[in-house]
């Protein structure tokens, strides 16, 4: 024969569902106010960062990953007076390339994006001015094709050198009404060793 339990140690089916709903909200409260500011860095009700907790899911590491493979790309230009050439190259948003170009003398430059398809007629500038040379880094605030517009604003013939390593597949030169492209290798074939 059994004996019956107590009372106080049987639950009964709302005491159950009383406690899940208690632990449901419990986890609520916690995802809302420590998990999404932490580890996805969004905030909607402010604890995060009143806690300091969204600067935990800030990555704030100097390593970024690219999923294009690494090109090098060399090109020679030559301006006549009054002449002038866009060179761009296709990148996706926030992979990086190092540039450098040099002209025999000054020349006027447009650093400049477009989105291409998804923005037409949008263009961004980054820099302007005239020089016989430029170099740095640049790290793609979009996808798009991204590059430079050079004008022999002089009477002499120049010649334009442009060296560049990144995450690019392919660029384009804009000259005499036309668009002529360039496919660029990259350092290592895929499954290179």
């Amino acid at each position: 024969m059994t004996t019956p339990e107590p009372e106080q140690t049987r639950q009964s089916p709302i005491r159950i569902i009383r406690a899940t709903l208690i632990a449901l909200a419990a986890a609520a409260v916690l995802f809302l106010t420590v998990i999404l500011p932490a580890e996805f860095g969004a905030d909607p009700l402010g604890t995060g960062n009143l806690l300091g907790l969204t600067e935990l899911s800030r990555d704030d590491s100097p390593v970024l990953e690219q999923f294009t493979q690494h090109s090098t790309d060399y090109v020679e230009f030559i301006l006549e007076p009054f002449q002038s050439v866009e060179y761009k190259y296709v990148m996706d948003e926030d992979t990086a390339m190092v540039y450098s170009w040099q002209a025999d003398g000054e020349v006027y430059y447009d650093m400049h994006a477009d989105p291409g398809m998804s923005m037409e007629g949008y263009d961004e500038s980054f820099g302007q001015g005239e020089s016989a040379r430029e170099q740095g880094l640049y790290v793609a605030p979009f996808t798009g094709i991204h590059g430079w517009f050079w004008e022999n604003r002089g009477f002499e013939t120049l010649t334009l050198r442009v060296h560049s390593a990144g995450f690019f597949v392919s660029s384009s030169v804009f000259r005499d009404g036309g668009r002529f492209d360039r496919e660029i290798s990259p350092v290592f074939e895929a499954g290179e060793d």
